[in-house]
């Protein structure tokens, strides 16, 4: 606090800031102030981010092989609906995958046999061309389940089931990779 001399009477005054505090008071407040804003800062800096929400998959993984329209048509955009829901609860990866190009048991065999290659456990086949392929490449794949919607022949491995009974018999197949990958 500044003391002065008023030089007409020689009364003492105390100095005042402009806006009617005394300079040292006025510091004091501000530098709080300043202390308080920089803590606060500091603070939310250093805040830890939250811990992201991930899931962590099962080792283990049911794929879907449609014809050129994916998931677009019936029945495959309904089986693929069911995977993602199951897929939810057991932790079990699902993947789609349509076969592009000439739509012939040839072509679509290659595109089984990659899905084999990715280790997809359970694999569910829609159409002519995929569950025509799916006879052919089953037998040497004996680890991986197939299910024929709407065609095939079954096999030790492969379920051929109707359009409508395939939703079921996908949960039940996904349920299943699902403890077994425990």
């Amino acid at each position: 606090m500044a003391v002065q001399k008023d030089k007409v009477t020689g009364d003492s005054q105390v100095r005042k800031s402009q806006f009617g505090i005394d300079t040292v008071r006025g510091r004091l407040i501000a530098g709080g102030a300043l202390l308080v804003i920089v803590a606060g800062i500091t603070t939310w800096a250093l805040w830890p981010d939250p811990e992201p929400r991930e899931r962590e998959y099962r080792d283990a993984t049911a794929c879907l092989l449609t014809g050129e329209e994916g998931i677009g048509a019936e029945p495959a955009n309904a089986i693929w609906s069911s995977m993602q829901q199951i897929s939810e609860t057991t932790l079990v990866r699902v993947q789609n995958l349509p076969v592009s190009g000439p739509q012939t048991v040839d072509n679509a065999k290659g595109f089984v046999n990659s899905l084999t290659a990715v280790k997809c456990g359970v694999i569910v086949a829609v159409g002519g061309p995929q569950t025509a392929a799916v006879d052919h490449v089953a037998s040497a794949n004996p680890q991986v389940t197939f299910i024929s919607v709407g065609g095939g022949t079954a096999a030790g491995n492969v379920q051929v089931v109707d359009a409508a009974g395939a939703p079921d018999a996908v949960s039940t197949e996904l349920q299943e990779l699902a403890r077994n990958s425990s």
